[in-house]
């Protein structure tokens, strides 16, 4: 879909639904919002990931201003809920009312609700951090109030080229996802005058100090969701294949994966599905060596920034912003291939028995990654430039 097809669906819709939005409108001068705020943010859910991470972190510098925070997704763990929670903000869990669709006209009449609470509000600020009902509500917002994008995967592209015109600035967590926007703005003819909207910024991570691992075999880690773009079966086949013939590696896994795991790999892995205690997570991650993702598509995942923050070794198909920040057998490995599973499986088992074999070159290359985390996931810079943009 180009610019301009989007651009007609888009107000196809808004004429049709417009009705249903007025009688939202009214109905949100009737009943008020109690908490008055300047600082509204559309997220999806608090549930465990990169994404929702980065959207606490910049609720908390939101903290003082007492934002108003609108969930619009069920949770499916909700593993980040006291990120959210302590952050003194009010929290609106919208989606019994707009993730049903037995009950859609209520997803379009809040749009007319919550945009009249903005617009009444002084100063608005709204943020939408990867959450699509920020983009329903923005057509319906007053030209004063300003509307921020972040975004950290180019999945999102096509859809939101729509509403280009209604978003004010336009944030990537890396500098290939913000190529990504500039060549969609020329593919599809979106008006140059929107690339000044454009900036990235990166993400950060604490940097701990130095742990030196105490065990000798080489521990290979996977963390995150069992989501089809993860693709943790090509993990399992990694594992199941060198598990049979290596007694010095082995392999720890954290994560809804257990279903997609084979049972020769449960049964011979170190396996956690969920945990909540920070001190914890990072001793798993102190005592690992490498840490594997085999992702068809990624922006930059938290979990990678911590573990080249520690000085590991990160094994990575070479996928969307990662190789902004890896440089293959410098401060990091990458899979070149990323389609064939199979090529992908068999590049992983000879990058690990790499590591395995050579762990001067694990050593050195964990010590690049480390230096690379220190320059570029820096928490000042990130906090200055987000508290630049809302004006705090």
């Amino acid at each position: 879909m180009n610019y301009q097809q989007a651009c007609i669906k888009r107000d196809i819709e808004f004429f049709l639904l417009f009705p249903l939005v007025l009688l939202g409108k009214g109905l949100g001068y009737l009943f008020k919002l109690k908490q008055k705020s300047s600082y509204f943010l559309f997220f999806p859910s608090a549930d465990i990931g990169g994404s929702p991470k980065v959207n606490a972190d910049i609720l908390y510098l939101l903290k003082d201003k007492k934002p108003i925070v609108i969930f619009s997704k069920k949770a499916n763990n909700n593993g980040f809920k006291e990120l959210f929670y302590s952050s003194n903000c009010t929290i609106i869990h919208l989606h019994k009312l707009i993730d049903n669709k037995y009950i859609h006209f209520m997803n379009v009449i809040y749009r007319g609700i919550i945009s009249t609470w903005i617009n009444q509000s002084e100063n608005p600020i709204v943020f939408g951090g990867e959450c699509m009902y920020f983009y329903k509500v923005i057509p319906h917002l007053t030209p004063s109030v300003k509307r921020i994008e972040l975004s950290h995967l180019n999945t999102w592209l096509n859809y939101n080229q729509a509403f280009v015109k209604y978003i004010d600035l336009r944030i990537a967590s890396t500098p290939k996802l913000k190529r990504y926007f500039e060549q969609q703005y020329l593919t599809n003819k979106i008006p140059s005058t929107y690339l000044s909207r454009l900036l990235y910024i990166d993400n950060w991570v604490d940097i701990p100090p130095y742990s030196q691992k105490t065990t000798d075999n080489l521990n290979v880690l996977f963390v995150g969701r069992g989501a089809p773009q993860k693709r943790v079966h090509i993990i399992s086949a990694i594992a199941e294949e060198i598990l049979k013939k290596n007694n010095d590696i082995s392999f720890t896994f954290v994560g809804d994966v257990q279903h997609i795991l084979s049972e020769f790999v449960m049964n011979n892995s170190v396996f956690y599905e969920f945990v909540k205690e920070k001190e914890e997570l990072a001793s798993i991650y102190d005592q690992a060596d490498i840490l594997i993702l085999t992702s068809a598509f990624e922006g930059l995942p938290i979990v990678i920034m911590d573990m080249m923050a520690r000085g590991k070794v990160v094994i990575s198909t070479a996928v969307d912003g990662i190789p902004d920040y890896i440089i293959h057998n410098k401060s990091g490995l990458l899979i070149d291939e990323i389609d064939d599973e199979n090529k992908v499986k068999e590049k992983g088992i000879e990058l690990i028995l790499k590591m395995n074999s050579n762990r001067e070159l694990l050593h050195e290359i964990g010590m690049q990654a480390r230096k690379t985390a220190q320059e570029k996931f820096n928490r000042e810079l990130f906090e200055e430039k987000y508290k630049a943009i809302f004006s705090i």
